[in-house]
């Protein structure tokens, strides 16, 4: 049979009947990122077979592993941080005995930009969007009772996160593990920083010099660390499409992978700690092809562009967190759903590893019994849907492969475009990215309130509901009391050697040595992370954005 011979037949004998009998019923349909939407396909498999090649092989389109999940399932790593580290410390506990995989710490703002709990800057905001980390102290409580060298641990920080490393690994130390042993992830993305998200500190250039500080000291010390989790998720809830999601996330890896091999690494010594993090939306089918397309040009990105020659360094293995934008505060039971068909989404697509978010963050923290639904969400489809035992069960798909080539295509205009600005730095300081995500956000948001785009509850099946769901409220005594124990720390630690490093620290910034063995002697020696980024900043500067952006 001749596949294109059959489709004109099934369009003429059957199709355009219907649609001339029906006109109104025959809307064009586009998918989130303005992707038309071809009525029907029908390939035979033969025809994707030569481009898709197979799992575990170049170009990744079906997944870095050959077994996928058939060899063990995704990560299940719940997203979570609140109040003070102890109370932080017991969520996770309770998450690992609910079946939890791996660890994912959420900090609060101070934290996220240096600032210690008890600074003045911070007064209002301790321990409010995550947990407040100040000192070594803090995170000694924050794992108490968890062996570093048994778990995966990921850290949502970025500006600070060399120095958020250095506490985890003094704090390894302390339990008697062998930084080789560590495994986990610091997001340690600061270009979406100026792009999408906002917790910056540094200017571009020591930014960077921080990271690849951290890329070449885990080179050698911490090898099973991923040094950076190039983030499309903030970027994606800021506003872009999937395909814009796709173009800057690359984008802004080539320039950390570029910046790496200025700094005098070799890209196969450093790439494959590399990974990826991306958000899954509700549009099913064009998320599971953005995550196929993004693996197939990554793949051919470093092959090609950074002639990496370890298969290693072509895999793009990525970390997924559903779409926190797409939760309504109303009706939210309804976020149940949409959780499902994003964390299906993720799993169809390949990922790695999963966070699901819970149905009542629109509203407020996650409690416990919502955070449990959560996992078993992941649970569920792992465990009982049956997609987790076949690889890539999707391959050949119609619509999954167009879309995929779709994404791909457009993505890659993207980046061409980006590179002739001069690359990402420079297409972020020219308000480039920030401007077409700007644009993608209104017109997302016009669309629904012309009720063109349905949201279940929010422009389209409102029902007037009394709220009854129980949220979490933090302590507020969580300020008071990190205060004190800064306040006792400061008086009895040796003030003589806190002094001498923060001195040594200040050299060491204007210099060009790397700086995370400094950073480790200093929070082993109870400096705190206010201090240290507080040299840092007298040195460096803050990072001011153009007053046009």
């Amino acid at each position: 049979m001749n596949p294109d011979a059959e489709r004109k037949r099934w369009e003429n004998e059957v199709l355009n009947p219907l649609i001339s009998k029906y006109p109104e019923r025959q809307p064009e349909f586009f998918s989130p990122s303005q992707i038309p939407v071809p009525r029907v396909g029908i390939p035979t498999p033969s025809d994707y077979m030569e481009q898709l090649g197979f799992p575990g092989e170049y170009p990744f389109t079906r997944g870095v592993q050959p077994t996928m999940y058939r060899g063990r399932l995704w990560t299940m790593r719940q997203y979570a941080g609140y109040a003070s580290a102890e109370e932080s410390n017991q969520r996770y506990r309770y998450l690992l005995q609910q079946g939890q995989t791996g660890l994912s710490v959420a900090f609060d703002l101070p934290t996220q930009i240096g600032y210690d709990a008890d600074d003045p800057m911070s007064m209002g905001e301790v321990g409010k969007v995550g947990v407040s980390i100040s000192s070594l102290g803090d995170m000694q409580l924050l794992f108490q009772d968890i062996p570093l060298d048994k778990v995966s641990t990921s850290m949502t920080i970025n500006a600070p996160a060399s120095i958020l490393l250095a506490m985890y690994i003094a704090v390894a130390r302390r339990q008697g593990v062998d930084e080789k042993w560590l495994r986990g992830t610091i997001q340690n993305d600061v270009l979406k920083e100026y792009v999408a998200r906002g917790t910056y500190i540094f200017p571009p250039a020591a930014s960077m010099r921080l990271i690849t500080d951290v890329f070449h000291y885990c080179e050698e010390k911490v090898p099973r660390w991923n040094t950076i989790s190039i983030s499309g998720y903030h970027i994606r809830e800021a506003g872009s499409t999937a395909v814009q999601e796709v173009a800057f996330t690359l984008s802004d890896a080539i320039a950390y992978a570029q910046a790496a091999i200025d700094s005098g690494l070799q890209v196969d010594h450093f790439a494959s700690q590399l990974s990826f993090f991306f958000a899954a939306h509700n549009n099913f089918l064009e998320e599971v092809a953005k995550f196929r397309a993004a693996r197939r040009l990554w793949a051919q990105i470093m092959r090609n562009r950074f002639g990496a020659k370890d298969p290693k360094s072509w895999m793009l293995r990525f970390h997924t967190q559903t779409g926190g934008s797409t939760l309504t505060a109303q009706q939210p039971e309804n976020n149940v759903v949409r959780v499902a068909i994003q964390a299906l989404a993720a799993v169809m697509g390949g990922t790695q590893s999963l966070h699901t978010n819970s149905m009542d963050e629109a509203l407020w923290l996650p409690t416990e019994k919502s955070v449990r639904v959560a996992l078993r969400t992941q649970q569920v489809i792992g465990y009982e849907s049956g997609v987790a035992d076949t690889i890539d069960p999707l391959a050949g798909s119609y619509m999954i492969e167009y879309l995929t080539d779709e994404i791909a295509n457009r993505a890659m205009e993207y980046i061409k475009r980006i590179d002739d600005m001069g690359g990402a730095l420079a297409a972020i300081e020219n308000g480039y990215m920030q401007g077409e995500i700007q644009d993608s956000a209104y017109h997302y948001q016009r669309a629904v309130e012309k009720k063109e785009q349905v949201v279940v509850g929010v422009n389209a099946f409102q029902v007037e509901e009394k709220m009854e769901l129980e949220g979490l409220l933090a302590n507020p005594a969580i300020e008071d009391n990190q205060r004190a124990s800064l306040a006792k720390l400061r008086l009895t630690r040796d003030a003589a050697r806190a002094n001498e490093l923060l001195a040594h620290l200040e050299t060491a910034a204007r210099g060009r040595e790397n700086l995370m063995p400094l950073f480790i002697t200093c929070v082993e020696n109870d400096l705190t992370l206010g201090e240290i980024c507080g040299v840092l900043r007298n040195v460096w500067g803050e990072y001011q954005p153009p007053a046009w952006i």
